[in-house]
């Protein structure tokens, strides 16, 4: 009987500790979660807009035909959309894009003969999610002041939409200056009796064609381009079952490794530069000194990831294993840009700890960050009656 009971006593033990031992798990696992609350989260669900340039159903749709029209262009023969097309998450998948005076899409793209224009600067961004750009880990932003470009020179999409206009090797060209670009812009527009009228109905005005509605109106049609539904967000909103276990493991590592130093918020972005010594890309004849010549450029998004290769600021890396390398080697102080010597890097670099074997997970959770779930409607015609889009075919 005795031994018995000592059975019964051994196994009421195991029960216990098993019911313990799973109370505790779940416990590690909400303060893990909580824990991620204080750096991360879901991307919000709406948008905010600046006070001088509230969201209108007719002014978006304005600034959608404007994307797609190649009249904003010194040579009418590029859009915004040439180099960030629906079809490739509002990015392209070149190095560093291929602006005016050229034709074809994407690889295809290839400058006319004789051409004197260069490659464009950098890798372009991304335009899905822009809406979101200087969002922190207060899940606050401020779309008036909202960091731009990689070398931050525009602080919100209004600001950002005309820069490529009155740059000369992206729309602008030969053809016309940076302080004429605009001014002419503006003249061709007012001679297309739609614009006149979708202007009007847009802002409300007489005269309504100028160079800030003009801006307003192409950043009111990006702040729709959002993407805030992928698999991680659903997972930070409560879906357990939204990300694989593997994929939460590549979670912690990004985190433990160092790469949320930089990579925070819900945008995976802390929005400030930093110095990493990235090579140079040998088409670009000029060296990129980036931000006031210090060699560094802004923390970009992680974000649709899927849709943004070839990374970095000069696209130098075609995979986010060659990326992870990169990071690897650089805090082991290799250097990879004879202008950057590693003690100019980025004080956050000596706190990587990354090795070849983690990589495999990060990518994993990295994907989790995909949102195919976008606009990709493409206007059938614009109103300068110019091909939709430019010479892309």
């Amino acid at each position: 009987m005795i031994r018995y009971q000592k059975t019964f006593y051994f196994f009421f033990l195991i029960i216990v500790f098993w019911s313990c031992r799973d109370k505790v798990s779940e416990k590690t696992v909400s303060l893990s979660k909580e824990a991620d609350t204080i750096l991360f989260s879901a991307l919000p669900r709406t948008v905010k807009s600046p006070i001088n340039n509230k969201q209108t159903k007719d002014k978006i749709a304005l600034g959608k035909l404007l994307f797609y029209d190649p009249i904003l262009s010194g040579s009418k023969d590029i859009a915004c959309v040439t180099c960030h097309h629906p079809s490739t998450g509002y990015a392209e998948f070149l190095d560093v894009s291929i602006g005016t005076n050229a034709k074809g899409f994407g690889s295809k793209r290839a400058f006319n003969f004789p051409n004197t224009i260069p490659f464009v600067k950098r890798n372009a961004h991304t335009v899905l999610n822009t809406a979101f750009n200087g969002i922190g880990q207060d899940v606050d932003y401020d779309p008036e002041n909202a960091p731009m470009f990689w070398d931050i020179r525009a602080n919100s999409l209004e600001g950002q939409a005309l820069m490529p206009i009155k740059t000369l090797e992206e729309m602008r060209g030969h053809k016309f200056t940076e302080e004429t670009i605009l001014p002419e812009v503006v003249k061709r527009l007012k001679q297309i009796p739609e614009y006149r009228k979708l202007f009007k109905n847009a802002f409300n005005e007489e005269n309504a064609i100028s160079k800030e509605n003009l801006g307003k109106a192409i950043a009111s049609f990006e702040r729709t381009l959002v993407a805030n539904n992928s698999r991680f967000d659903q997972y930070m909103r409560g879906d357990e079952n939204a990300m694989l276990l593997s994929e939460k493991e590549g979670f912690s590592l990004f985190k433990q490794v160092g790469c949320a130093n930089c990579h925070n918020g819900p945008m995976f972005s802390d929005y400030k530069e930093h110095v990493l010594g990235v090579p140079e890309n040998l088409k670009i004849k000029e060296i990129d000194s980036g931000v006031n010549r210090s060699y560094a450029f802004r923390t970009p998004t992680l974000r649709n990831l899927r849709f943004t290769a070839p990374y970095m600021h000069n696209g130098s890396f075609l995979s986010l294993k060659k990326v992870l390398e990169f990071y690897e080697d650089i805090s082991n102080k290799k250097t990879t840009n004879k202008n950057v010597p590693p003690e100019n890097y980025d004080p956050f670099i000596k706190q990587l700890d990354l090795s070849v074997k983690e990589m495999s997970l990060i990518i994993s959770f990295l994907n989790t960050l995909n949102d195919t779930d976008f606009d990709k409607e493409i206007p059938e015609k614009v109103p300068s009656g110019l091909p939709v889009g430019g010479d892309i075919k």
